[in-house]
Parts: structure tokens; sequence; C-alpha cells
């Protein structure tokens, strides 16, 4: 008997400094131990696929920054992406998210992929692994309540940090970026915004977001004797200056940073990888939330419209890939 044809898919590729291709390839051969998908949508986060489309992944990180199912290698050519939603073939059973690279057709194994309620679009459903780095953060961070904020970088983990402290009974929170299109983004959040740190006042908490040395300066400078900064940026080959003189020590400050890669100490014995985002995934069923998303991106359209967001700062935190 012939073998059954394997279905071609389509893949995102970035190729070379801001060139991106669309590839065609071949999913694995049909098995029993692959549930084969098709993808609704994709998100792409601005921050990191920006650092990846500019080859600026430093050769000391490329193992740690290797998503699941990535293929190539860093710098070039390397396929790329973390945060897909998709529909199992056939209709059976409702969305799912998967940690893939941005892809029309995919073949995943059952423990790869997690339900997403049917209360959460796919749209905004691709905001589960940025939604699961700032809850980590969150967790590593352990706001009190009735406390003061601040988060600095009003990027889409930035946002979803603060979204998710202004929950915690009597926070002040303020969102401070110099983009003063993230004011609504703030403000549908229940949270203060501040284009710049001056008249602040001090504050008990800081997270710093906006992959700037100045951003970083301007959170220790926030902090309160004995506050702590939580560092959620990642700098990529950039090796900021980090003002450590000053009144770093006689504030005795605290310059913790905050990585998803592992579970937080505060949550490690209790809760999973798997458990964390699945968290996260139930955290998106707030339809506020859609204010981080841009307007969605067809998939072919990608290679030519995906460079010119990388470069635009004043685009929305999060961008969405739909699949026809």
């Amino acid at each position: 008997m012939a073998e059954r044809s394997r279905r071609q898919a389509k893949a995102l590729w970035y190729t070379g400094p801001q060139t991106i291709e669309i590839v065609e390839e071949v999913l694995p051969q049909q098995s029993l131990n692959l549930v084969e998908l098709k993808t609704i949508a994709s998100g792409i986060s601005r921050g990191t696929e920006a650092l990846v489309s500019n080859g600026l992944i430093p050769q000391s990180q490329f193992a740690q920054m290797r998503a699941p199912h990535q293929a190539g290698d860093f710098p070039f050519p390397v396929k790329y992406g973390y945060a897909l939603v998709a529909q199992r073939q056939g209709g059976k059973g409702g969305h799912v998210f998967a940690l893939h690279p941005h892809q029309d057709f995919v073949a995943l194994a059952e423990d790869e992929i997690t339900d997403i309620p049917e209360s959460i679009p796919p749209t905004r459903a691709v905001l589960a692994a940025n939604m699961e780095t700032a809850l980590n953060a969150v967790w590593d961070g352990a706001p009190l309540a009735a406390t003061s904020i601040a988060v600095i970088g009003a990027g889409s983990v930035g946002c979803l940090i603060a979204y998710l402290c202004s929950q915690v009974a009597g926070t002040t929170v303020t969102l401070v970026d110099p983009l003063t299109s993230r004011r609504h983004i703030a403000e549908t959040f229940g949270c203060s915004y501040s284009a710049s740190t001056k008249g602040l006042g001090e504050q008990d908490l800081v997270f710093h977001c906006s992959a700037t040395q100045a951003g970083l300066a301007d959170a220790l400078s926030l902090c309160r004797f004995e506050g702590t900064v939580m560092e959620c940026s990642w700098f990529g080959a950039k090796a900021p200056s980090v003002p450590l003189g000053e009144t770093f020590h006689s504030k005795r400050l605290r310059l913790v940073s905050s990585q998803v890669g592992a579970v937080a100490p505060a949550m490690r014995a209790s809760t999973t990888h798997r458990q964390r985002l699945q968290k996260a995934i139930a955290l998106l069923d707030d339809p506020r939330l859609d204010v981080l998303l841009g307007p969605p991106i067809p998939f072919m359209e990608a290679p030519q419209k995906l460079p010119s967001i990388f470069k635009d700062v004043q685009s929305s935190p999060f961008q969405c890939l739909v699949y026809p």
C-alpha cells in the first residue's frame, strides 16, 4: 500500500537581519503519538523577536534562548516563536495553546498542548506565554497589599505585570513609559500612568521592563529604603551600566533578576511548568487584555509587515498573526 502523503506546512523563518521568509516544509509522519493542529493565530512578542530579527541574540545565550520546536540556529536562519493557538484537525475539541514557532499546520504530542477555555478568544490566547512570564515575575516580586508599585516599561510583559499587581488589594500601581500612547492601557487596567519617574516619590517595589540602561537607573532611584527592583528585562547582546554608587548601598536596595525558564522559588515546590502555564491561560479571561493587541496581521503578509513593526516603537505592545 502506498504511503499516505504527508501534510505540507508553511513556517516563518528569520533568514537574515530584518529579513523574513515563509518557507514550506513537511510535517512529521502521522502517528498515534502526535496530534495534528491547524493554527488559528500566533503571537509576535515585539521585544524578543525584534532581537531575533536583528541578530542580537548573544552567542553565550544561543542555547538558553532556544525555543521549543525551534529549527535552525542563531543568528540565522532560524524558525522562532513561542505563542501559537490552534485547533485539532477535524474540529474535535476546542482551541489549544502550544509553545511553537509561527506555522500554519503543526504536529505535536498531547502533552505539548494546553487547552484554552471557550471564553478566551484565540487572538487573546496568544498572550499566554507573556502572561506566564509576567505571572512568574509577580511571584518573584511578591507584591504586598497596600503598597506602592512602579512598572517601568510598557511592553507586553510590563503591562501584564502592572495588570496583575493592580489586583492585589490596596496597591497603587504606576505604569511608566515615555510613550503617551500607552496611557490608555494603564487606565484600562486601573493603574496610574507617568511618562517619567520624576515626581513619583519612592516606591516599595519596582519592576524594570524597559530593557534600557536609563530605565534601570530610574528603577533604582525610585526604590525606598530596603526596597526591591525586579529586573525583568533581557538586554540581549547589550551590556548596560548599572549605577551601584550614589544611594544603592546606603538604601540597602535589592536588585533581583526574574526569568521564566524556572518557576519562581516561592511556587516551585507546588507548581510545575505546565501548571504555571495553565494558571496563566486562566488569567487571560478578561476582555480588558485585548487593549494590548494591535490589528491582526495575515500570516502570509508577515515578511513584509513585521520589519517595520519591530522598528515602530509606537505600535501596540503585542502583535497577532492570523491564519487563513
